[in-house]
């Protein structure tokens, strides 16, 4: 297995038995990461209830509810009249008045009034006995305040929630080894001659006080006995062999994969990577860095990677590992939030030798959706394929932007370095030909550069066209590849919901055309003044007159309500995706070389070879320079099948929403 090295930065390659190709001054620096999922279908082995600290935990607690009954009923032997406060109301009787609720045998009634009748009833007693204004006043405004509705609720919750307090507590017991300890006792009376010893251990052997202890010690262990362990996960802190560790469980179930990564750092085995989606994740109870010392009982320390693999395999269930805490100090994880993207270019992880965990790579193609939810890690974010969220438990882990970038700028960096040794190939033979050719659209916006730029990933977002403004369509494919037929063909049948944009040009006006209608007749001044401010999709010259289509004559068209169809050349993308007029762009791609001689045949055509492969290479590299704009391809192999295609593609538009730049909706 080919694993990852990284070392002062560089990535370098290993044959996955620990030896490494370069930087053999630093192996310390080496390391690897395995993904330890568990299996669902694979049996499970846990590690049996250490019941201790929570049987302690239990008796404490018992501890103190029995230590608060007795000072309750300490409480209610204490003599009423013992504060000053009381002292003084029994020495002076006329100083307030007595309370008709008062019962000294009852703690709840002592601290509570039992209904709001007897409440109105005291107010009015105390109202009735005091002498000044001011005093009245204040109760009246208290007697006010009991008869409204919200303080009666709330009168009646707290009664409630008193009177639910002070229940008794229910039995428990003091022992759970009664008929034990009288087994204890008669050993002890047995040889004794004391007549009252010799009198409770008769007591104690008879077969019905052996039978109430017997009873008893089955209703002290059903009480005493824990819950069980709910799937909650938990963590504690404890000290184990002399270390401070972390005591973690947490329940994997069968369908759910933890969803971890270790990697060896010398004897440790260490939590490299937490990925989304798993158990790990979910609970949050691991983090990068921790130490993994147990699992279940089975100690890991010392262990390869493999081997950590094959005994995780075996478990499900719940999961108890003991942890040496990372000693990293990370801010607290804030909630990320979830980044659409396009893939630009393909990826298969098994061809990458640099993934940190081959398992977990995820394999994409240029054009899909990726929704990345973790980008914790710069050099590879985790993400999941548009579409596959429910076919794909754990997030998959693809390169970051950067890290694409700087490789693929290095492997251009190759290429270009061994360009002289292949002279008349590649780079050069392209650009002298694309010099050479003459093509029909503004040089300024003809970026010869937009091939050699490094294609990643653009940021997307969910677009659902409004009913009154439709997407212009544009169609984009080599020569006699039928894009003009199917445009005149959607212009044709349904005139209403279909239009072109009107061209602009400086030649004169014939004496059948109309201006606004057939074209917009400017002067070259007016042109040239256009082109410059970047008006134009595309432009260019035919026999010395200039033709070009503005992003004005698009817009005019879809402000009437109909979808604008252009057909463009490829170099013109850039220009009308710069634009806001939110293109939707087809592909039509050229069927095999001789499906491609039988449709231009029937269209009175004789295509030499030559021109065939012109087509198919051409196509090929509009699709490898270009691709990453296209939002659909048809593979033109039947006129009829493609319109049919062509036409569902757009009506798709009108009821579902599509991926566009995120950069279109700012």
């Amino acid at each position: 297995m080919i694993t990852t090295s990284y070392m002062n930065g560089h990535m370098t390659e290993s044959d996955g038995r620990g030896g490494v190709e370069a930087n053999q001054e630093e192996p310390q620096l080496w390391h690897r990461e395995m993904a330890v999922d568990c299996p669902g279908d694979l049996g499970a082995r846990t590690l049996p209830v250490r019941r201790s600290a929570q049987l302690e935990r239990i008796r404490q607690h018992q501890e103190d509810r029995r230590r608060k009954e007795e000072e309750g009923r300490n409480r209610q032997e204490l003599d009423l009249t013992a504060s000053i406060r009381l002292k003084k109301l029994s020495q002076n009787p006329k100083v307030g008045i007595d309370n008709p609720t008062f019962d000294p045998i009852d703690e709840y009634t002592s601290r509570a009034v039992r209904t709001l009748e007897e409440l109105l009833m005291s107010l009015k007693q105390v109202q009735h006995c005091l002498s000044d204004g001011q005093s009245q006043e204040d109760v009246e405004l208290v007697l006010q305040l009991v008869q409204k509705t919200d303080f009666q609720k709330a009168f009646n919750i707290h009664n409630a929630v008193a009177q639910h307090m002070n229940r008794p507590s229910p039995p428990f017991p003091h022992t759970d080894r009664a008929q034990g300890l009288a087994h204890e006792v008669q050993s002890m009376v047995h040889n004794s001659q004391n007549k009252e010893g010799l009198e409770l251990n008769t007591l104690l052997s008879s077969p019905h006080v052996q039978a109430v202890l017997l009873a008893h010690d089955c209703v002290a262990e059903q009480e005493m006995q824990l819950e069980p362990l709910t799937p909650d996960p938990c963590e504690a802190l404890t000290q184990w062999g002399g270390e401070t560790v972390k005591i973690v469980r947490m329940e994997k179930a069968m369908d759910i994969p933890l969803g971890a990564t270790v990697r060896n750092d010398m004897d440790s085995v260490v939590i490299s990577r937490i990925v989304k989606g798993g158990a790990a994740e979910r609970s949050g109870l691991l983090h990068e860095g921790d130490e993994v010392l147990e699992i279940n009982g089975v100690e890991i320390r010392g262990k390869d990677v493999n081997e950590v693999f094959d005994i995780l395999a075996e478990m499900h269930g719940t999961l108890t590992f003991i942890l040496i805490p990372s000693s990293q100090n990370k801010p607290p994880p804030i909630k990320e939030t979830v980044v659409h993207v396009k893939a630009h270019f393909d990826y298969d992880p098994s061809d990458d030798p640099y993934v940190p965990c081959r398992e977990l790579g995820l394999c994409f193609q240029k054009g899909d959706i990726l929704h990345i939810i973790s980008q914790d890690d710069p050099n590879w974010w985790q993400a999941y394929r548009d579409g596959d969220e429910d076919n794909q438990p754990l997030a998959g882990l693809v390169p970051g932007k950067s890290f694409q970038q700087q490789r693929e700028a290095m492997k251009q960096t190759i290429e270009e370095d061994k360009e002289p040794e292949k002279s008349g190939k590649l780079w050069c033979a392209k650009k002298n030909k694309k010099k050479r050719k003459k093509l029909l659209y503004n040089v300024k916006q003809n970026d010869d550069n937009d091939s050699e730029e490094i294609l990643t990933y653009e940021e997307m977002a969910l677009y659902h066209q409004p009913a009154n403004r439709k997407r212009p369509i544009a169609l984009i494919g080599p020569p006699n590849c039928g894009q003009n037929d199917l445009r005149q063909r959607l212009l044709s049948s349904q005139p209403d919901r279909f239009g072109g944009a009107v061209p602009h040009t400086t030649r004169n006006r014939r004496d059948v055309e109309v201006s606004g209608r057939d074209y917009h007749f400017v002067s070259r001044q007016a042109f040239d003044m256009d082109a410059t401010a970047g008006k134009f999709i595309e432009s260019g010259e035919f026999e010395k007159n200039l033709y070009g289509t503005s992003t004005d004559s698009v817009r005019q068209l879809i402000n009437m309500g109909k979808i604008c169809l252009l057909c463009l050349h490829t170099q013109s993308l850039k220009t009308l995706r710069s634009s806001d007029l939110k293109p939707y762009i087809i592909f039509i791609a050229p069927p095999s070389q001789e499906r491609l001689r039988a449709l231009l045949t029937k269209e009175s055509k004789n295509p030499k070879p030559e021109e065939l492969r012109d087509i198919i290479e051409k196509a090929r590299e509009m699709e490898q320079n270009f691709g990453h704009l296209f939002d659909a391809a048809i593979v033109n192999t039947d006129q009829d099948k493609a319109y049919q295609e062509l036409l569902r593609l757009i009506n798709k538009l009108d009821t579902e929403p599509q991926w566009v730049p995120s950069s279109w909706l700012r």
